[in-house]
Parts: C-alpha cells; structure tokens; sequence
C-alpha cells in the first residue's frame, strides 16, 4: 500500500468527524438564510453613499443570525482580517484603557498596530493605550494565572483562536469559554475580543455563544468560501459593533454608509458555501498532517488532534525545505503556477516572508496556500484547500519535492 493510501485510510474517521460538523453548519447557515428570508434583491448592488442598501443591511442581520450575535458589520471595506481587527480595537479602546493578550504574543500585523516593540506610528501605543500579555505554557493558555493578570483596570482581553506564526496549538471554542468565563469571573466589564481568522465553521459553535463579547475575522478565509473577493466582518455586543463602525467609518455614519459595488451575490453565495468549504480545508490539513508526519517531520496538529483552525503547521528544520515546500504549493496551483515565490520584506512583518499564493482570490487563505516567516524552527504554515482533491495533489507534490532535496 503506498504512502497516500495508507494516510487516508488511517484518517477515515477523522474525515466523518469533519463532513458531521459540515453538515450541521451547511443546516445552521441554511435555515439562518430562509428564516431572514434571503431573496435576488438582496444582491442588487449599490454605490456612492449606498443609503438604505437592504442587501448590506440584511447581510449584517445574517451574519449576526449565524454567529448568535447582537449585532454584525460585514464590509467589503475592510482590507484584511488585521484591519477589521484593528478597526475593532481602535473603536473600543480609549488613551489610558489597558488591551492585554492572553495567548501569548500576538500574530504579527497585529504586533504593528499595538505598538508592539515600539509605537509604531498610528498604533494603539501612540494613542496611549496600555499593553500586557500573558506567557503561554507549554503553548496552552495559563487558565490559573489569569485571575492574578486581569485587573479592575483591564479594558479588553484579546484572545487568538489561531496559531499565527508560531507552533502553539489552535484554540478550541472550548478553550474560549473557559477563558472567557476567567475574565469575566474577575471582572465582569472587561471586554473579551476573539481573533476569529481560521476558526469559523472548525466546529458546531462560534465564540459569541461562549461568552465573547466581540469577534472579528477575514472574508478571504472560510468564512467567505472562496468567493468573497475581499472584505471583513465585526460580530458581537450591539454597543461594541457600534463603537467599531464609527472607525471605520465616522462618528454619526456607521453602518448607515458602504457601497456594495459588484460584491452582494458573492458575499451570501461564499457564506452559504463556507461551512464546506471549511470542511475540504480541514480534510486537506488533516491529510497533510499524517503524510508529513510519517515522512519524520514535526506536525502541529497529529492526524488525531482535536483542531480548532484550518492550519496546518509542519517543521522542516530549514530554509532550504521552506522554500521548496512553498514553491512546490505555488506550482500545484491553478493559478501563476509558472510563478517562483522568493522571501520578502512584507509589510506588517518583522522577518521576511515566504508565500505560496496561486489562488483566484489574491491572498485568499481559505484556498490552498502555504506561509512562513524565515525563522527558526522554519515551519510551515499551509491551510485551505477549496477542493480537498486539490489539496491532496499539491500536498504530495510537496513531499515528493523534499524527499528529492
């Protein structure tokens, strides 16, 4: 029996696991779609100001339906996840509030909008704003220790779902709620902020339902399907959603304002799509895992972990096999599969950046792509996957690449 047969029969259970939870949020996003009663004029588009746009409005209403939230902003406005991130803070936090992280050091373009090493023109630090975080232990989040570090001063507690550039593991939205219910045991008012990038439709719930208070992700990850061409999302507490909007885009306006243009139909058609989707990325990682880790390479999540993102984190120990993996994704993909990734300078990062990025979508993560800083332990970051099939062929072909090195 060869390498891939053998994987896949091994990870059998692991893909019924993934296609249930797809199933149960295919039917949440479904009946969330009849009961608002979705309809063609919803995708009718606008522009200029966009007043009275009932397809923004109702696509706001849908998003905070499936994420039993108060209140959603879905905008095609919002550049990236780290900008919809940002707009959040931003519109929450005020100079002399204290943000803190409680899973250890933030994702990289987040670290700039904080003011991480030093305040950063713009960053939160330059507007006075306070910043802790709380070590993580044995890359777990240290529950016991977050009644000695939340203070009655805490204004918001930030908490990352995903791994980012680093080998700790994923967030389950059960690790969420015990946090959550952390916080909010030492102080009730601090706001509990979820980075959402990666983890929606990863299971059956979303962070709102366990205690969130606000969340926010990307349109190009899974919860856009594949189909949203850009864009955001902000979901959470009425009050707080509001506070956000302002930012993005000024005191008084809102939500009321943001021109559709050609997007609305792709925005509801990727959402409806998203949970499986979500479940193709999965299988892919899920494949990847137990075909990299009996080539003898460390992989974060096994086979048999319980996930709580798409990604896929893989050692390899060296530049040389960074590379080489990210440029044999890039020439698996369907598009500028002719196209050599080379490492750079990118803006938001520290260490210079590896991409493998052949996608309809630039810089879509939700299809099958592979990331990482140039540092040690030089691991890989791969994820999404629109068809596990195409992530199969690209990940084999990744490890043929290496076994040839």
């Amino acid at each position: 029996m060869n390498l891939k047969e053998r994987v896949l029969g091994e990870v059998a259970e692991n893909f019924k696991c993934v296609e249930e939870i797809s199933e149960l949020n295919t039917l949440k996003v479904l009946e969330a779609m009849r009961r608002l009663k979705i309809s063609d004029a919803h995708f009718k588009t606008s522009t200029g100001y966009a007043y009275g746009d009932i397809g923004r409005e109702k696509l706001d209403e849908l998003f905070a339906e499936i994420f039993c939230a108060e209140s959603a902003l879905v905008r095609t406005q919002f550049v990236s996840g780290t900008h919809a991130l940002a707009t959040a803070l931003f519109g929450i936090l005020r100079p002399n509030d204290e943000l803190v992280s409680l899973t250890g050091e933030p994702y990289d373009t987040l670290q700039t909008v904080i003011g991480y090493s030093h305040a950063a023109k713009g960053s939160l630090k330059e507007f006075g704003i306070t910043y802790r975080e709380l070590p993580l232990i044995n890359g777990k989040v240290d529950l016991a220790a977050i009644k000695h570090f939340i203070t009655p001063k805490t204004k918001l507690a930030m908490i990352q779902r995903s791994r980012g550039y680093s080998m700790r593991e994923p967030l389950t939205i059960a690790d969420i709620e015990k946090i959550c219910a952390e916080v909010k045991a030492i102080n009730p008012d601090c706001v509990t902020f979820v980075d959402n990038c990666y983890g929606e439709f990863v299971e059956t719930r979303e962070p709102v339902e366990v205690g969130a208070d606000i969340v926010a992700g990307s349109l190009i990850k899974n919860i856009g399907g594949g189909l949203a061409p850009t864009g955001g999302y902000i979901v959470g507490r009425k009050d707080l959603v509001e506070l956000a909007s302002y930012r993005l885009t000024a005191p008084g306006m809102g939500n009321e304002l943001g021109a559709s243009l050609g997007t609305p139909r792709l925005l509801y058609q990727g959402l409806f799509t998203a949970p499986h989707v979500t479940a193709q990325a999965l299988k892919g990682a899920i494949f990847a895992s137990g075909i990299f880790s009996k080539l003898g390479y460390k992989t974060r999540p096994l086979p048999n972990d319980i996930r709580g993102d798409i990604i896929q984190a893989i050692e390899l120990c060296s530049a040389e096999k960074l590379i080489a993996f990210c440029r044999a994704i890039q020439s698996f993909s369907p598009v500028d599969s002719f196209a050599v990734p080379e490492a750079w300078d990118m803006p938001g990062y520290e260490d210079k950046v590896i991409m493998a990025a052949g996608t309809f979508v630039q810089g879509a993560s939700i299809e099958l792509s592979a990331d990482a800083p140039l540092r040690e332990p030089y691991a890989v970051y791969l994820q999404g996957g629109l068809t596990f099939e195409h992530a199969m062929i690209g990940i084999l072909g990744a490890a043929q690449e290496l076994e040839a090195l």
